[in-house]
């Protein structure tokens, strides 16, 4: 079965004033699926064609050499572009506040914080050099919780890491309504974090 598109859990339009609904029909029309279609071209007419649907980094050691940065560069952007919506929700309806739980204490030991956390995630984000992406994740053990970046569509599932939280810095994902300003985004992010989707992957992947 080749890859497909998701649909949004919200309407283009819900996230706004902090995502702007050009910006997210865009980014989820033509982005997203042109990720989709440029991974399914790559696979077509060869033995994985079909088979390739797991995680990003099986997938990657199962492709010969000769298509497999084809394959890192478009399966990880459908991969990073699946999870970043669904941690999404309308500001005050799922999307916002802070984590609660057992993810809220493990922020709080590690980072020290919940506003450290923010702050250092803050970073990756506003420091990665052209395009990517930021995260919060789990390493391999799904012991040790941690802030990165990885560069264009790379995954952290390629390193065997475990992502909980993404937020997509490529400039096609906010320019249109913050154009070079991408720590306003950035600050934008943290009202439409759907805390309850973070936590539950927290919960499926954690030791």
């Amino acid at each position: 079965m080749s890859f497909e598109l998701p649909d949004l859990p919200y309407a283009y339009d819900a996230l706004e004033p902090h995502f702007d609904a050009k910006t997210m029909e865009i980014h989820h029309t033509k982005h997203h699926a042109g990720y989709i279609a440029k991974a399914n071209a790559a696979l077509a007419g060869t033995d994985w064609d079909g088979k390739c649907t797991g995680e990003i980094l099986a997938c990657i050691q199962m492709v010969p050499e000769n298509i497999r940065t084809g394959v890192q560069n478009n399966v990880g952007g459908h991969a990073n572009h699946s999870l970043f919506w669904s941690i999404l929700a309308p500001a005050g309806n799922g999307g916002g506040g802070e984590p609660t739980g057992a993810l809220a204490d493990e922020i709080n030991k590690v980072f020290g914080s919940f506003e450290e956390f923010k702050k250092q995630f803050a970073e990756q984000a506003a420091t990665r050099f052209g395009s990517g992406w930021a995260w919060l994740g789990l390493d391999k053990d799904g012991t040790n919780l941690h802030v990165g970046s990885t560069a264009n569509q790379d995954s952290p599932m390629m390193f065997g890491h475990k992502p909980l939280l993404a937020l997509d810095v490529w400039e096609h994902a906010y320019y249109l309504n913050y154009q070079n300003r991408r720590p306003d985004y950035i600050n934008a992010f943290w009202n439409i974090v759907n805390w309850a989707k973070v936590s539950e992957r927290y919960e499926q992947f954690k030791a």
